[in-house]
């Protein structure tokens, strides 16, 4: 099968690299024409969960008119690079092409239809794969846990099915999903819990949650998000969202949320996809948002130190 795999940034490069393996030709497209000029010369390293190792015969480029038509497409980009994504890969389009758009957040379905049909795209949510570039053409994941796939408007389909059995053949954790938007919106929830408090504050999962008033407020932010989901209709798997955001915080006291890791790189977030989207939903639905509202604030005012839009 021709795979492209758009955003080959960390997860990016962990999915190129274990498709090439498996058999699969794979086309790696990024606009860091560094990592990209690393692969074409020497291969894409990928250490951690899976092993330390160079893989080769990958393709690489920051055109992917240069891949031309491929039967599957995975955008791995960042929320704030999905339009942009849509917009690039509509023209090398078949009919048959799958689209399979993985994110952090709300709304990458809407950002690809505003370029592009979204008749074959489908939804994919990662789970526990801790991934980061090293460096130009080196690639480092914690652990691999689980790739969920559904289509958009919901069903058990056998494309679904079918493309969940390619990613366990290339050594994936992967199943398909009758209900996406409901894990999309439990990941949103845990994303909402800890991704701007612990950059506002500049604090790991495990030092917010230590911290009574700065918790309180990361709480409290789920669950502006929490009453939009109940408004909304999303379907939750458990009844008490505290209890689950804090599970799901407890399994990883010393990580740092991407949000906070971007803004202590000095560059901008997927804030507007994760509690951004909470104010936007917020006004929809009727819904004030007020912790919200002021965690936004204060982070797109940072944003804009580091050459974001201004709000």
């Amino acid at each position: 099968m021709k795979i492209a795999i758009y955003g080959t940034g960390a997860m990016g490069s962990v999915y190129a690299a274990l498709f090439r393996e498996a058999g699969h030709e794979v086309w790696a497209i990024d606009p860091w024409a560094a990592h990209v000029a690393a692969i074409e010369a020497g291969g894409l390293r990928l250490e951690g969960a899976s092993g330390d190792r160079t893989v080769t015969g990958l393709r690489a480029t920051t055109d992917i008119t240069l891949a031309g038509p491929c039967d599957l497409i995975v955008i791995a980009t960042k929320a704030s690079g999905v339009a942009e994504a849509a917009r690039a890969i509509a023209p090398v389009l078949r009919d048959d092409t799958l689209v399979l758009t993985i994110q952090n957040g709300l709304g990458a379905a809407e950002r690809i239809a505003a370029h592009m049909p979204v008749d074959n795209v489908l939804l994919g949510v990662a789970d526990g794969f801790g991934a980061a570039l090293k460096g130009p053409g080196h690639a480092h994941h914690n652990a691999m846990n689980l790739i969920r796939i559904g289509e958009i408007g919901g069903g058990l389909t056998e494309r679904v099915e079918r493309l969940a059995a390619l990613w366990q053949a290339a050594g994936f954790k992967a199943r398909g999903f009758g209900d996406i938007q409901q894990l999309i919106w439990e990941k949103f929830l845990c994303n909402v819990t800890f991704s701007a408090p612990c950059t506002v504050f500049g604090v790991t999962v495990g030092e917010l949650m230590g911290h009574p008033e700065r918790w309180r407020i990361a709480l409290t932010a789920m669950q502006e998000a929490h009453a939009l989901a109940r408004v909304i209709g999303v379907t939750l798997s458990f009844d008490d969202p505290v209890a689950y955001v804090t599970a799901f915080g407890q399994r990883m006291p010393n990580a740092r949320p991407s949000m906070l890791l971007d803004h202590m790189a000095g560059r901008c977030s997927e804030l507007d996809a994760i509690n951004g989207q909470v104010p936007v939903l917020g006004r929809r639905h009727g819904i004030a948002t007020p912790c919200n509202d002021v965690l936004v604030a204060v982070l797109r005012q940072r944003e804009e130190a580091f050459g974001g839009p201004p709000a």
